[in-house]
Order: C-alpha cells, then structure tokens, then sequence
C-alpha cells in the first residue's frame, strides 16, 4: 500500500480575544495532516499547538516530514499501534505534532472501514456528555455579555477562566445572568496554594462541578494542599500531562484533564483515560484553541468521560473544517452520516 501525506499551516481568527491568567490570544495557529492511500480514501488531522507546553505552529512543521517519513515507510494505516510507538521513537516532545497523525490515521483506517470512530472503539453514542462553553476573562461587564450570548446560543455548561483580583465578583455576575446552567471554573495555575483554599471557600456557594488547576503544576504539594481542604472538587490539567502522570495526580485532585495536544494521540488518549479510573478519578478531555481537524476525533471519546470541554472550535470566527455537531454543546456524533472522525472541508 502507498501513503502520501502533506501538511499545511492554517491561521483562524477567533471570535472574541480570549484571555486566561497567562495571556490574551486573537487567533489561532494550527497545523493540518492529511494522509492518503493508493485508493482515495483521505485522512485528516489537526495539530493546535500550545507555546505553554513548548510548541508552535513552526516547531510542528518542523517534526512533520520526520514523523510523517514514519507513516510512509510503514505503509500500512492499520499498524496504529506501531506506527505511533515509532514516532514517539523518532520525535519524543511535540506531541501535538504527533497528535495531528494520529488523528489522520485514525480518521482514514475509520474510513476504510466505512465506520465512524466510535463505533470503531465500540462505544455507545448516547453516552456522551455536554461540552462547555467558556468564557475568557474579561471586564465584568463583558464577561456577563458573553453569558448573555451563550446562553443565547443554548448552551447549558459554562466554564469561566479566573485568575484575577475579582474572582467572586466574577462568578457571582456570571451565577446572575445563568442561574440555572452547570457551571465550573478554571483558574490556570493562577493562586497560591492559600489563596486558592480561601477564593474556594468564597466560591463554593455559587454551586460550581469543580476548580480546574488552581495552583501552578510545578507544586505538586501545593495542589494536594488544595485538594485536601478545598470546599469544592479540584481537577488538574497542567499537573497531567502524560499517562504516567496520573498516579502522581491520584491523590492531589477528583478529575483528571486530558487533553489530546497535550499527551499526543488518540492511543494514548485513551491510556489516559482507563489508567485515571483505575486511580479513581473523574476524567475531562480539554482542547487548545483547535480546528474541528480535531476537535471532531476528541469528540469520539466522549462516551467514556464525565466532562467535556471541546470548545476550540466553537470560540473561532471561522474554520476550515466542519465536523462533529455540537448544537449548545451537545456532542452529536450519533448523526455523523459519513464515516471516520466526521472532519469535512467546511462548504
């Protein structure tokens, strides 16, 4: 069998700057995979690299010819096993290059098949939860505007990034506007361990799910302080990273965030996941500032995760790429009528 894989560099607006404790963005940068065999069937794949986590878009086109020299040489989409165990050989940081990979080779071995992806991992579509809607940090008066409009757009779980010397007032504007809607929140790493127990307190009143990484990943003490006394369950995202990650997060947070730029396939992905309920823990998959190029494959794995916060492309002015349905956060791939991961040229 032959291969021919290409990339190229994509640059999306999005619709409002999004602001977390970090940084403010305007846009996002991401890479696009495709994969094709000798019969016509394409693959695509989507890397939304993180500089936080060391990647960018040109560090991405950077590791590609290698990685995609791996799929090539391989010959055959259905060694996936092989084939990523190769490139973490060959590349082993830029995961979110190897992440665009993986998700082409997923969506072509599905569309050889002539199945969609999850019935490929034997999931139950009507398992799936609701993704959130974030809202960036803001003034308060936008922040609440920006409620106004998801709910608006019907959307019924809301994140809110915090980070900032008006957390409550924050959450109390945003619990005005959306009483009713499940809400949590994010802090990125912003508090101190102390800080972090105290704006808790204050916020365990606005009944929130969780407080997403309160305190830096670099305080693994710091994060169990949190967990130990905090009023409301903790979830890390930047304390887990990789599949060896989670013992060490195990008895630090209740949820564990995955996200696929962050630990670099859809396998591993999937470690993630089943590694983090043998620990006992809740599981969230997370996305970058990404294109429905993968957002679409992440949204498959939504029958095995208690939260979802898939949003990347739902927060750009325009993509690319259509795919999976997500009306008011509803991941709908039930109705995928195609076959694969559902990422289509956008019309």
């Amino acid at each position: 069998m032959t291969l021919e894989a290409s990339f190229e560099r994509v640059v999306m607006p999005l619709e409002f700057p999004f602001t977390i404790a970090r940084g403010t963005a305007t846009e996002a940068e991401n890479v696009i995979v495709t994969i094709e065999d000798d019969a016509g069937n394409v693959g695509i794949g989507g890397a939304g690299p993180s500089a936080h986590y060391g990647e960018t878009a040109a560090t991405v086109e950077a590791v590609l010819p290698d990685l995609l020299a791996v799929v090539e040489d391989v010959g055959d989409p259905h060694q996936l096993g092989l084939i990523e165990r190769r490139m973490r050989e060959t590349i082993e940081r830029n995961p979110a290059a190897r992440c665009a990979v993986s998700i082409a080779l997923h969506d072509l071995v599905t569309k050889r098949l002539e199945v969609p992806l999850y019935r490929y991992w034997g999931l139950d579509p009507s398992e799936t939860v609701e993704s959130s809607y974030t809202i960036g940090i803001d003034d308060t008066e936008t922040m609440r505007e920006k409620t106004e409009l998801a709910l608006e757009r019907g959307y019924g779980t809301l994140k809110v990034k915090l980070g900032t010397d008006r957390d409550i007032e924050i959450i109390e504007t945003i619990r005005d506007v959306a009483p009713d809607v499940r809400l949590y929140v994010d802090a990125n790493e912003a508090w101190t361990p102390r800080e972090a127990v105290r704006k808790i307190e204050g916020l365990a009143s606005y009944e929130l799910e969780f407080v997403e990484q309160p305190v830096p990943a670099e305080d693994p003490e710091g994060l169990k302080y949190v967990y130990e006394r905090a009023a409301l369950p903790i979830a890390a995202d930047e304390s887990c990273i990789t599949v060896e990650d989670v013992p060490q997060i195990a008895n630090r947070c209740d949820v564990a965030n995955l996200k696929l730029m962050k630990c670099g396939g859809l396998r591993e992905a999937m470690r993630i996941i089943h590694t983090a309920r043998a620990h006992g823990l809740q599981v969230m998959c997370g996305c970058m500032s990404e294109s429905n190029a993968s957002i679409a494959a992440a949204c498959h794995l939504a029958p095995l995760l208690d939260y979802a916060d898939l949003d990347g492309s739902l927060l750009l002015a325009e993509d690319p790429y259509d795919g999976v349905p997500l009306p008011g956060g509803e991941i709908n791939i039930a109705s995928l009528e195609g076959t694969g991961t559902g990422v289509v040229p956008s019309r």
